[in-house]
């Protein structure tokens, strides 16, 4: 396995009609080695206007989508990463499921500062105005009453360097289909994630692997995997209102405890899924707590391991590039874990496309009228295929409805390969 990078990946979206960058990241399956062409030169590129507008596409399920933003500090966990910063930081995006027609504004796809750092992580400072990229429409609305009943809860967390709002997509699909969605961001592991108090946080893991050798670096991925592992699980006790004593209540920024959320989780029908090293992190979780029924990695290779005796039956999705996580690629983890896994599985991989296939960026670059040429997949069905599939999943494994389009190729889905090796 090659040294993980670090370059997001956005920029090669954002820039490829000028120019014709790789698409690599922590945690691709076949990551790129070092170049110095590898440094997008923006001054050749085309900016973008500050008046353009980005849409996400709307959810399809029956529910509206509410949402509240968490701020949760576990205080039996030093930051690994920062460990002069004290207890264990998150912010968390609280989807569910709500009544339509209530609620206020909608809420904001990411802060400015956040837009900024991340454009400015991928060399885009200049070329994408932030206020375009945090300007981002949205369909989930703050403040908006909670539909009734017990609701499946998924845990999203996103892929190395990135943002949490870069899962939206997903995360309102899943809430208008019934389920509650807890939407991630580990600090300092996002090129920039905003905190309470005015205080946005830049990537102190990126540094600490960026200047690792390569072995070392594996290690430091495998790290912050199992590290998340422990936020997902600090998460899921906090939301079910298992937390112990004052210290770990969290508070919403409209100062209410999420514990308030417990009544709408039925803490019986959990799933975790994520993106590149957010997707590693979902396997780990489900190997650390035996409460997650289902997990899906979205082209993250496998840093921690599966354990060899398996995850227990318990169902799991890998979903990947064709060039990237197909039987025989350079990312022989796939293999290995796959081997490992001992319930209900699928290994899908998708034609033509690339490592962030699977988030919002190609779906809202195709809005610019820019596409990728290394992964040429249109914009619209790579959200189409993650909303469809990972959809299906968890309607399959945590609601119990039959998913035919997990049986096999589908002529709706040409693109989807279904891996049998």
């Amino acid at each position: 396995m090659k040294r993980p990078q670090l370059r997001c990946g956005i920029a090669a979206l954002l820039l490829s009609a000028a120019l014709p960058l790789p698409l690599a990241t922590a945690a691709v399956a076949a990551p790129a080695p070092p170049a110095a062409s590898a440094t997008p030169a923006t001054s050749a590129a085309p900016g973008v206007p500050a008046t353009a507008r980005l849409t996400l596409p709307a959810p399809t399920g029956p529910y509206a989508v509410g949402r509240d933003t968490l701020h949760l500090t576990d205080p039996q966990r030093r930051d690994p990463w920062v460990p002069a910063a004290g207890a264990r930081e998150l912010m968390v995006s609280l989807y569910y499921p709500a009544h339509r027609g209530t609620g206020g504004a909608r809420a904001p796809y990411m802060t400015a500062e956040e837009a900024r750092l991340l454009l400015e992580g991928d060399k885009l400072t200049g070329v994408v105005p932030p206020e375009v990229l945090a300007g981002t429409r949205t369909h989930a609305r703050t403040g908006a009453r909670p539909a009734g009943g017990r609701h499946p809860l998924v845990v999203l967390s996103p892929g190395f360097t990135l943002n949490r709002a870069t899962l939206s997509l997903l995360a309102e699909e899943l809430t208008s289909r019934g389920y509650v969605v807890a939407l991630l961001d580990h600090a300092y592991e996002s090129f920039g994630t905003t905190f309470p108090g005015g205080r946005t946080l830049t990537c102190a893991a990126c540094r600490a692997v960026e200047s690792a050798p390569g072995s070392t670096a594996e290690k430091l991925m495998a790290k912050v995997a199992t590290g998340r592992a422990a936020d997902i699980r600090f998460v899921l006790d906090t939301l079910t209102g298992r937390g112990h004593g004052a210290d770990t209540r969290a508070v919403s920024g409209h100062g209410t405890p999420a514990g308030r959320y417990a009544g709408l989780i039925d803490p019986r029908r959990i799933g975790v899924a994520g993106h590149s090293i957010g997707g590693n992190s979902a396997a780990a979780a489900m190997a650390a707590d035996r409460r997650i029924r289902a997990g899906v990695n979205m082209d993250g290779t496998f840093f921690a391991p599966v354990p060899p005796g398996g995850l227990d039956g318990r169902p799991f999705l890998m979903l990947g590039s064709l060039d990237g996580h197909a039987p025989g690629a350079e990312d022989t983890t796939w293999l290995r874990d796959w081997r490992r896994l001992d319930g209900w599985k699928r290994w899908l991989t998708v034609r033509d496309a690339g490592h962030f296939t699977f988030i919002d960026i190609p779906v809202l670059g195709a809005q610019l009228g820019i596409t990728d040429p290394s992964a040429p997949l249109p914009g619209k069905r790579s959200g189409e295929i993650t909303r469809d599939y990972v959809g299906a999943f968890f309607d399959r494994h945590l609601r119990g409805l039959p998913e035919p389009v997990l049986d096999g190729p589908t002529a709706a889905n040409p693109e989807v390969l279904f891996q049998r090796p």
